[in-house]
C-alpha cells in the first residue's frame, strides 16, 4: 500500500477536485476501508478508479457499486465538498485520507480505519506515544477524580490522554490532561458527529480548549448529527490511536467494555482500575480483570506496563492515609474519614462506628461533602472521596 499510495502533503490544503473523489468513494454504498483499500492497491491511485471502467471496476466491486463510483459526483457531495472548503479555511484543520502521507499509523494497522479522518488542533499528537481512558458517563465523584488524576499524571509523563468528550470519565480525563505542565502529551477527544459540531453542548468549552491546545478527531463528514450508532463505531477510533486503553469505571453492560475488547482486539494493552464489590460502576472492571485486563491503581503502573518506565516517576496516589485529609476542613475529622473506608456505608452504621448523636453526624457529613470529601449515593448511603 505504501508504494502505491497516492502523494498528498499532509495539509488543509487537498485541491477540491481530490476532496470530492475521496468523498464520493466514501458515500458509495458499501464502500468501506476494506473495500476501498484493495480497490487502491489494484488500480494504484485515487484517480485511477474513476477513470477505470466498469468491467474494470466490476472485477472487485459490485455492480450496483461499480456503476455507482462511475457516476459524477451528485448535488449533496458537491455542497459537502464546499462546505468542507470553508471549515478548513480555519488554521489548525485538516483533512487526512487513508493511506497517504500524515494519516495515524498506529489507527492505519486497525481491520476497519475510517477512510477520512476530520482533524481539528495538534495532528502530531495522533502519532505520539498514547493512553486511552474511558468509562462511565454517569461517573462516581471517585471515579472523575480518579480520571483526572490518572490523565494528568500520565499526560505529565509524556502520553497523548485520547478519550471521547463524552460525560463523565472522558471529560475527566481531557481535563486532567490539559492540567498537565506545558500541556506535556496533550489530549485528543475522538468525537461522534461532524467536526462542526459539538455533542454534548454542555462541553463546548472544553471542546473549544481541547482544539486550541489539543486535537480533536471525527471520520465523520460535516453537520453529521450525534446519531446513537455513531458513538459505539467511534470506540475503535479511541483505541485504534492509542498503544493501550485505561478503563476507570464502568457498569457490566457499558459500552467502555466494548472499547476496551476492541483494544484487546487491536493488538492493545488494557488496564482497568478496581473498585468496590458493591459498586455497580465497578463491575465492569472487574470483569474485565478476570478477562485479562490488567489491574492498576497508580500511573506508575500503567507505565511500566507500556514500557514507559524511564517517565515512571509521577505517582497518583488513589489511597491516602486517614492522618493527610483532603482538605484543611476536614482535619478533625480522621476517626470519620477512617471509618467511611472506601466502599459505600449506610448512616446508621457509620454512626455504629464513630458515636454521637445523628444530628453530629449529619453536620460533619455535610461539611465534608462540602468540601468535597464525600459522595451521597442513592439509598442514604455515602462513599468517602479520595482526590
Amino acid at each position: 500500500m505504501q508504494d502505491t499510495a497516492p502523494t498528498l502533503e499532509a495539509s488543509s490544503a487537498m485541491p477540491p477536485q481530490r476532496l470530492a473523489a475521496w468523498l464520493r468513494l466514501e458515500r458509495t454504498h458499501g464502500v468501506g476501508p476494506r473495500t476501498a483499500l484493495p480497490l487502491l492497491e489494484a488500480f494504484g491511485s485515487l484517480e485511477a478508479i474513476f477513470a477505470a471502467d466498469l468491467p474494470a471496476l466490476s472485477a472487485h466491486l459490485g455492480p450496483a457499486q461499480a456503476r455507482a463510483i462511475l457516476q459524477p459526483a451528485n448535488a449533496d457531495t458537491m455542497r459537502l465538498v464546499d462546505a468542507t472548503l470553508r471549515w478548513l479555511e480555519q488554521p489548525g484543520r485538516r483533512v487526512l485520507a487513508l493511506g497517504e502521507p500524515g494519516y495515524p499509523a498506529l489507527l492505519a494497522q486497525i481491520p476497519d480505519p475510517p477512510l477520512l479522518l476530520y482533524i481539528n488542533g495538534r495532528v502530531e499528537l495522533l502519532d505520539g506515544p498514547a493512553l486511552a481512558i474511558v468509562g462511565s458517563r454517569n461517573a462516581s465523584t471517585q471515579g472523575k477524580a480518579n480520571a483526572s488524576a490518572f490523565a494528568e499524571a500520565l499526560s505529565g509523563a509524556g502520553l497523548c490522554i485520547v478519550s471521547g468528550l463524552a460525560l463523565g470519565v472522558d471529560t475527566a480525563a481531557h481535563e486532567g490532561a490539559l492540567r498537565a505542565t506545558g500541556r506535556a502529551g496533550g489530549t485528543v477527544a475522538v468525537i461522534g458527529t461532524g467536526p462542526d459540531l459539538v455533542y454534548p453542548a454542555r462541553n463546548r468549552a472544553l471542546s473549544e480548549r481541547i482544539a486550541a491546545e489539543g486535537c480533536i478527531v471525527s471520520e465523520y463528514p460535516l453537520g453529521t448529527p450525534p446519531l446513537p450508532s455513531n458513538f459505539p463505531k467511534r470506540n475503535r477510533i479511541i483505541s485504534g490511536l492509542a498503544a493501550g486503553v485505561l478503563v476507570v469505571e464502568a457498569a457490566a453492560q457499558s459500552g467502555s467494555l466494548i472499547t476496551a475488547r476492541q483494544a484487546a482486539e487491536q493488538g492493545r494493552e488494557v488496564f482497568a482500575i478496581p473498585g468496590s464489590i458493591h459498586a455497580a460502576l465497578s463491575k465492569g472492571c472487574h470483569l474485565l480483570i478476570r478477562e485479562g485486563a490488567k489491574l492498576v491503581d497508580s500511573a506508575a503502573d500503567v507505565l511500566e506496563a507500556m514500557a514507559w518506565s524511564p517517565l515512571a516517576a509521577s505517582r497518583v496516589p488513589l489511597m491516602p492515609s486517614a492522618s493527610s485529609p483532603a482538605t484543611e476542613d476536614a482535619k478533625e475529622d480522621v476517626a470519620l474519614l477512617t471509618a467511611l473506608g472506601h466502599d459505600p456505608i449506610e448512616a446508621d452504621a457509620l454512626l455504629s462506628l464513630v458515636g454521637g448523636t445523628p444530628g453530629e453526624l449529619s453536620t460533619r457529613l455535610l461539611l465534608l461533602e462540602l468540601a468535597g470529601g464525600l459522595e451521597r449515593l442513592p439509598g442514604g448511603r455515602v462513599q468517602r472521596v479520595v482526590k
